[in-house]
């Protein structure tokens, strides 16, 4: 048995009652259909001799099955960084989805995520069930088969964007396995469409969209980001191919079919997997509610799915949280603003076509800042932005550090090395440390036990009392303290507590 246990019994009971706890654990070949399935899809469901169950959508497909046309199992929710046991194989495994084997193979995957070639070979036959090569062909084709669906994009940019080398391979990899050519899958898009890219990213319910929106909506970085009715836009800047593409990206809940819409302006087609998994970060769509709920208990009760937020740049995440030490949140969002209009990538035209502004909202126009660009900043720049100087001596090294590969601030960093190489820089203590290790490393048991705003909801006064109060949400902590951030902005509002804000 691979990965974890799949008990055919408890399999069975999961697609009968359409178990959404379920979606993306596992998937259900049936044999008399020839085809693989969510547990949660609509069909009829299948009598239990003719179902096999599978890890993943590889290990179904190396078996002989075809994806059904009706749930889409490229649609399936992915896994949590602590969802499953075997994290090192999910880290690489996110890498490919999101396009790292386009432009690199297997030696360079095990390298970034820091094991040798055969163990990661290990890990893949033990987590999913295949090889590494057959996970990356079934994930470059349920790709290819989400453009052909979702999108107007010609057959030429799919085989591209789905990291095939071109639409000879691509066509012949598509019949021999689906039996299909791209034109007889493809479907006929809505009109209008040509100019962006849109997408529906699946969770497990509940998803508490309202709070994690809220907690976007009070560090809204204009210029960047923009925030109205439900809906959150920003911009996106992805370095792939030897190039910079920019452009911009719209989030939509739609609970009724229990997924995010995406919506990507078209100049980001050469780089759709990479763009769709940073915002499956963002939004830890990955999340187990009901594991990370049940665990925190009445914490959790009064908004249960609550998800952690995320981030599109690592480094966005510790030049803010940098920038709001001390200071309000209110300050550290204008001081914000300047730098990135500074020090930021300005968006040209094409980038922004078919984006439609959120009414009384400042427009986007910028990219954060690249870890280059800060690096190289001058004191002069950052002093015009409000950028006190203790401050610009920690940013300016921890860019420097990026640019060098000292530190990686993203979800396959190792979280104590990266904590502890983060406090070693002047100006970065364990508030912000353990801040960047939740947003930018999505670590769920990161906990910046000095914060004020915790501290004061907790009622205690000292960080040993904190670590003793806190220590049975382990490992779910960040979510804890996104919860008791949540409920000290209610009774902040409620008068229950007097305002004094600490920036994030």
């Amino acid at each position: 048995m691979h990965g974890m246990e799949l008990d055919p019994d408890t399999c069975y009971k999961a697609i009968a009652s359409h178990d959404r706890r379920f979606d993306g654990r596992f998937f259900v070949g049936v044999s008399s259909t020839g085809v693989y399935c969510r547990p949660i899809c609509a069909v009829r469901t299948p009598k239990s001799e003719n179902c096999t169950f599978y890890e993943s959508a590889a290990a179904a497909e190396k078996h002989g099955f075809r994806p059904c046309l009706r749930c889409r199992p490229e649609l399936a929710p992915g896994h949590g960084l602590a969802d499953i046991s075997g994290r090192l194989a999910q880290a690489a495994a996110t890498l490919i989805d999101e396009g790292f084997m386009a432009e690199a193979g297997v030696a360079q995957l095990s390298a970034r995520i820091g094991v040798t070639e055969r163990h990661l070979r290990r890990l893949f036959d033990t987590e999913f069930g295949v090889s590494v090569h057959e996970y990356a062909q079934t994930q470059k084709l349920l790709l290819a088969k989400r453009l052909l669906t979702d999108t107007t994009l010609p057959v030429t940019q799919v085989a591209l964007a789905a990291g095939f080398g071109s639409v000879r391979r691509f066509n012949d990899v598509l019949k021999e396995r689906y039996g299909l050519t791209p034109l007889a899958m493809r479907r006929r898009a809505a009109d209008g469409m040509a100019d962006r890219l849109v997408f529906e990213l699946g969770y497990r319910p509940p998803l508490a969209w309202a709070e994690w929106l809220e907690f976007l909506n009070v560090r809204i970085v204009d210029g960047v980001e923009q925030s109205h009715g439900g809906v959150y836009t920003r911009t996106i800047a992805i370095d792939a191919d030897g190039q910079r593409h920019l452009g911009w990206v719209r989030l939509e809940h739609v609970p009724k079919r229990t997924v995010v819409r995406v919506t990507l302006s078209a100049s980001l087609a050469r780089v759709i997997p990479q763009a769709l998994g940073k915002v499956r970060r963002l939004c830890d769509l990955g999340c187990r509610p009901d594991i990370v709920d049940a665990h925190l208990g009445d914490l959790a009760a009064d908004t249960p799915g609550m998800r952690l937020p995320g981030t599109f740049d690592g480094l966005e995440i510790a030049v803010r949280a940098i920038i709001g030490q001390i200071i309000s949140v209110v300050q550290a969002r204008r001081i914000l603003v300047r730098l990135v209009q500074i020090a930021g990538d300005a968006l040209p035209e094409d980038a922004m076509a078919g984006f439609v502004s959120t009414p009384h909202a400042a427009p986007l126009t910028h990219a954060f800042p690249t870890a280059q660009a800060l690096a190289a900043l001058p004191d002069a720049d950052y002093q015009a932005a409000g950028v006190a100087l203790g401050k610009i001596r920690s940013i300016r090294a921890l860019a420097r550090k990026i640019v060098a590969g000292d530190i990686r601030l993203d979800p396959h960093a190792a979280p104590d090395d990266t904590v502890a190489r983060l406090r070693e820089i002047e100006g970065i203590g364990d508030w912000t440390a353990q801040y960047v290790a939740m947003r930018a490393l999505g670590w769920p048991d990161a906990f910046p036990g000095t914060d004020y705003a915790l501290r004061k909801v907790l009622g205690v006064s000292t960080v040993r009392a904190m670590q003793n109060m806190t220590v049975h949400w382990a490992p779910w902590r960040a979510y804890a303290a996104i919860h008791l951030w949540h409920r000290y902005e209610v009774l902040k509002q409620g008068g229950a507590i007097e305002q004094e804000e600490q920036a994030a």
